[in-house]
């Protein structure tokens, strides 16, 4: 069933917004971040074709689509992640924030913009992250790219909200919880079967996962919003989550 926006913070002008339970069926649900900063907007982990339609049609309750949409945040190349950027790139002027290592491969997913009738270049609509993260402006805040990398993907960023104190977190702290996706975590022990598998095979290494524990751990994080799955709410649980990841024997460590 879908889920309308829950607005998660709303004061002085920034706005954050997460939606979920947009696609149905065989696809694997996702999850989107809005954040809107004194007009200015930035969408994260937009999704694939499925969720084009029922996510614009969402946003655009709440935002000018056209004109306020300044960024869509990739935080890696997957199909669930960002294969909806031609209808992105048509009916908007926003820019592509992604790690350096994918802005080549991203315009093979918009053929018919780069080299079909419209023959344009995504250069100036690409900002390319470097590999120790990045300040993107939004408005009168900033969003901060915090490394992830080898955490699904070789080149992988996370999204941080200094404003509202949410971390987007892409696929770490996912879990298939589908129609119970906008509930967020209550029981660490109960929820941790559900991340486990996923966590063990698409991570690379126990290394990585303590590289990005580390980092976090200096954020301010109050919200932690993964792309699948339910939220963690309030510093208890993210605290309970990153004690779990930072032992965790994954990826090659099991090989």
């Amino acid at each position: 069933m879908s889920q309308k926006a829950m607005k998660l913070y709303d004061k002085n002008g920034h706005i954050c917004l997460f939606l979920t339970g947009l696609v149905e069926g065989e696809a694997i649900p996702s999850n989107q971040l809005v954040i809107v900063d004194h007009g200015e907007a930035a969408l994260f982990d937009p999704g694939g074709e499925l969720t084009y339609t029922p996510l614009s049609i969402e946003l655009s309750k709440h935002i000018s689509i056209k004109s306020s949409l300044r960024y869509v945040f990739a935080s890696h190349q997957d199909p669930d992640i960002i294969t909806s950027l031609p209808r992105w790139l048509m009916h908007t002027d926003c820019q592509v924030v992604t790690s350096r290592l994918w802005a080549r491969f991203l315009p093979h997913l918009v053929s018919e913009f780069v080299s079909g009738k419209m023959n344009k270049s995504l250069s100036h609509r690409m900002v390319e992250l470097p590999d120790d993260g990045a300040q993107i402006p939004l408005g009168k805040s900033q969003i901060r790219a915090v490394p992830a990398h080898f955490l699904h993907s070789v080149g992988n960023f996370h999204f941080y909200d200094p404003v509202s104190k949410i971390l987007f977190s892409g696929d770490v702290g996912a879990a298939m919880t589908p129609g119970w996706d906008h509930e967020p975590v209550q029981d660490m022990a109960k929820h941790i079967p559900l991340m486990e598998g996923f966590h063990k095979r698409y991570m690379a290494s126990n290394k990585a996962c303590q590289a990005w524990v580390n980092q976090v751990r200096k954020l301010d994080v109050e919200m932690m919003l993964p792309q699948h799955g339910k939220p963690f709410f309030g510093k208890d649980k993210i605290g309970q989550f990153l004690s779990w990841f930072e032992d965790l024997k994954c990826g090659v460590d099991l090989m």
